[in-house]
């Protein structure tokens, strides 16, 4: 296996860098470019060196023999100034060593994997705690990668083979004097208490998914109600293109807010409204899907038209933004909300006219939808199917209760879709897709 490196710090210029190296190159690396060995694990002082014996820096360097190290594998660590002229002279000097290359995008975090030092639920929530944005997220990314969701799925397979034996013990030894008659419904309590389990989590799945990628709120209504005046408002900052001319928005423009620890994502969209211009219906066209999959729409109603209603089928709650609230008065509050919207909020942009309410709302609703973020949550939607496929096949168990060389054979099942989420089986197609989500140097 080749050695790695990269930095694993900020952009430079900086104040430190920080270059990270990992594989069986360490030790040769170690010896020519600092000399004698510094103690494990004890941060040293050392005049860093090129082959050629030229200074590059004086910095402080760290040794981490394996399997004591984060990769599993001998581990350095180089400290320097953060210059890009030092970056540079340093990543050159490694890469001058016969086997030894630059890092891929998550290889470090992909080493300790294969080192089993972590699973990938462990990866997956160091993946997240380095994308946090909010404090709720970064609750829940810590708890996972600390192995809050490896204990909980390795407990409940280690009851998924605790309960096969019963059932195989039942089946191969059921003549024999030491395996008691009532060991199969000892096995099958097992069984239900754990589909129950795995049932409950999954109801509080959402939340995790919702608290990892944000509470998706997608702002629909006709053209010129204020839609992007309500998007800029909201981020407190310019990001959509604001006219008179109807049709202004094409393309879905989204910004990433925080409410009180609640990662939220609002997203503009084009008007929606009957037209012939092709980009036009491109847009309107994507403005429908991106509701489709919203968690909450904001539907703005202009103050100059009728009132419109939101489109059919949407399965999320609807609150009906009344924009340029200033200007309307009393009207739009006498007339009657659609079946569709949950609540009614008027707003206006211009004066700040109801967006404390507003807010203060859409900061109510994410914590409702995201809860604390320190509950044991799936937060993936791979942990998702195969949790499902894992109650499937535990309800097929059960319902073979009297066939249980059936239900020996769905218990395999569910122990090896347990075992796919935290990467103990049968996960090799998953790695790039994992890992490749990771930043350099990580």
């Amino acid at each position: 296996m080749s050695t790695i490196y990269a930095l694993s710090s900020g952009a430079c210029p900086s104040g430190v860098a920080v270059m990270r190296v990992s594989g069986p190159g360490c030790r040769v690396v170690l010896e020519t470019m600092v000399g004698a060995f510094p103690r494990p694990r004890l941060a040293t002082l050392r005049s860093i060196r090129k082959r050629t014996g030229e200074e590059i820096d004086r910095g402080v360097v760290l040794w981490f023999p394996g399997p004591g190290s984060f990769t599993g594998e001998d581990t350095i660590e180089f400290q320097v100034h953060g210059s890009r002229a030092v970056v540079r002279a340093l990543a050159a000097a490694l890469g001058s060593f016969d086997g030894v290359r630059p890092a891929e995008a998550g290889e470090f975090t992909r080493r300790a994997f294969l080192s089993g030092r972590i699973d990938l639920t462990e990866a997956e929530g160091l993946a997240d705690l380095l994308a946090a944005e909010t404090e709720a997220q970064r609750r829940q990314a810590l708890a996972q990668s600390e192995g809050s969701l490896r204990r909980l799925y390795e407990g409940w397979r280690s009851d998924l083979i605790e309960a096969r034996a019963l059932i195989e013990a039942d089946l191969d030894f059921a003549d024999e004097e030491d395996v008691p008659g009532s060991v199969i419904d000892r096995a099958f309590e097992k069984l239900e208490a754990l589909s129950a389990g795995i049932v409950a989590h999954l109801a509080e799945g959402r939340r995790g998914e919702v608290l990892r990628d944000g509470l998706q709120v997608v702002i629909l209504g006709p053209p010129n109600a204020g839609k992007s005046s309500l998007l800029n408002a909201l981020a407190r900052r310019d990001v959509a293109i604001v006219t008179a001319e109807a049709g202004t928005t094409r393309d879905l423009v989204e910004v990433h807010l925080d409410l009180d620890g609640h990662p939220v994502t609002l997203v503009d969209t084009a008007g929606l409204r009957e037209t012939a211009g092709e980009v036009e219906r491109e847009g309107i066209r994507r403005a429908l899907e991106r509701g489709e999959r919203a968690d909450l729409i904001l539907w703005m109603q202009a103050p100059d038209v009728p009132a419109s209603s939101a489109p059919e089928g949407v399965d999320c709650p609807i609150w009906r933004v009344d924009g340029k609230g200033d200007s309307v008065g009393d009207r739009r509050s006498r007339e009657p909300v659609a079946a569709s919207e949950t609540r009614r909020f008027s707003i206006s942009t211009h004066t700040g006219l109801g967006l404390d309410g507003l807010v203060a709302a859409l900061s109510e609703e994410a914590g409702k939808r995201t809860g604390s973020g320190s509950a044991v949550v799936p937060t993936r939607d791979r942990h998702r199917v195969l949790l499902t496929r894992t109650v499937e096949d535990l309800s097929d168990a059960i319902r073979h209760r009297n066939e249980p060389e059936l239900a020996a054979d769905r218990l395999r099942n569910a122990c090896d879709d347990l075992g796919r989420i935290t990467g103990r089986i049968d996960v090799e197609d998953l790695l790039d897709h994992i890992f490749g989500s990771f930043c350099i140097g990580k």
